[in-house]
């Protein structure tokens, strides 16, 4: 899946809203708190994390790719 930015970037929260992986802001938060989020490959429990074009997301298995 990718999701295309509007402006420069998108909050790690919001992408995953945009995704529909997570109902809203509070399942984003604790799935991103848990650990369970990997931004590049690594886990990141920042909901505010900034994601830019190129950047890659996965969570239970889906994959968002970040494109301008």
């Amino acid at each position: 899946m990718e999701i295309h930015l509007r402006d420069e970037f998108i909050k790690l929260g919001q992408a995953l809203k945009a995704a529909h992986l997570v109902e809203n802001g509070v399942e984003a938060k604790e799935v991103i708190q848990a650990g369970k989020v990997l931004v590049n490959g690594e886990a990141d429990t920042r909901r505010g994390r900034k994601l830019y074009d190129g950047d890659t997301v996965v969570y239970k298995g889906n994959e968002i790719r970040i494109v301008k």
